[in-house]
């Protein structure tokens, strides 16, 4: 499969995953259920590589195979867990006190941020065309800037938007990272993966017993069916994602923004599933980002 193919599809649960994200956080406590989130993920990525154990010719057509590792990639791929946990820490947070039609395309300008630092450190040069995109997806961001105020959203003082764009950043790093560990040092994606979970699992497990276990009374904990169905779509995106920019010919300018394609489902179904305020004046603001998206994957 192409990999635009498969970054497109992976915005598709991408969608999903932040749809559920938000349903999974509402009136509960964030470390606790990024935890159990990451839990259900590992779980269901065990499932599918212990039935590809079971059938070699299964494993062979899918892909799921798992290789091992050296200690200084063990190292890398803890070095990746340890960024994504920073950015899923602030984002999960932050998405728990904002609309998520205001969330969802502010967490889509990491693809901006991925492009500039595609361009600076993988040595790309802008043409006329992606500076074009960057400033019509600019101009959107300043729409929902401007909506948000209707909704008591200061985004310049606001203490959530500034913990999501932090978030959105540093989940940027997490995408040129991604480059070097599947396209130069050529790790496979499903061992990228568990060992990634893997080490999410065990970063959060501290994060709980530090931050939220002696405090549990003040900020209870719910586990609803969405909670562990946050892990699994993640799975499902990455995985897809991970096997997109695995391709030698992969651009992770171009990865990174088809997949925040993932913000047409977050955007039209969680908007709506949760009764959010001003769907149709942030529209405009929405097409705003996706022409610029659009402009960006053109260019």
């Amino acid at each position: 499969m192409h990999w635009l193919s498969l970054a497109v599809a992976s915005a598709a649960f991408l969608g999903l995953y932040e749809v559920s994200r938000k349903a999974a956080v509402r009136s509960n406590a964030v470390l606790p259920v990024l935890l159990c989130a990451n839990v259900g993920g590992l779980a269901s990525l065990c499932l599918l590589l212990g039935a590809a154990a079971l059938n070699p010719s299964f494993a062979g057509n899918t892909g799921l195979v798992v290789q091992p590792l050296s200690a200084p990639m063990h190292l890398a791929v803890f070095a990746k867990a340890c960024i994504v946990t920073t950015s899923w820490v602030l984002a999960y947070v932050a998405v728990k006190h904002l609309p998520i039609s205001i969330a969802a395309p502010l967490r889509s300008v990491s693809p901006a941020i991925t492009v500039l630092g595609a361009l600076v450190i993988f040595g790309e040069s802008p043409d006329a065309k992606k500076w074009l995109g960057m400033t019509v997806i600019f101009a959107g961001y300043l729409g929902f800037a401007w909506l948000g105020r209707k909704e008591g959203i200061r985004f310049v003082a606001d203490r959530w938007v500034l913990l999501l764009v932090l978030g959105t950043c540093v989940g940027a790093m997490s995408g040129l990272y991604d480059k070097v560990l599947l396209q130069r040092a050529r790790l496979h994606p499903t061992t990228l993966q568990l060992w990634f979970t893997v080490y999410n699992v065990a970063l959060q497990v501290v994060l709980c017993a530090a931050f939220w276990w002696r405090q549990r009374a003040m900020v209870p904990f719910s586990l609803r069916w969405t909670v562990p169905m946050v892990g699994v779509l993640l799975v499902a995106a990455d995985q897809l994602y991970f096997r997109a920019l695995a391709q030698e010919k992969a651009l992770v300018s171009v990865v990174a923004l088809a997949r925040r394609g993932s913000v047409l489902v977050s955007f039209t179904w969680g908007g709506w599933l949760f009764r959010e305020q001003l769907l149709k004046q942030k529209s405009w603001a929405l097409a705003l980002i996706l022409v610029g998206l659009l402009i960006l994957l053109k260019g």
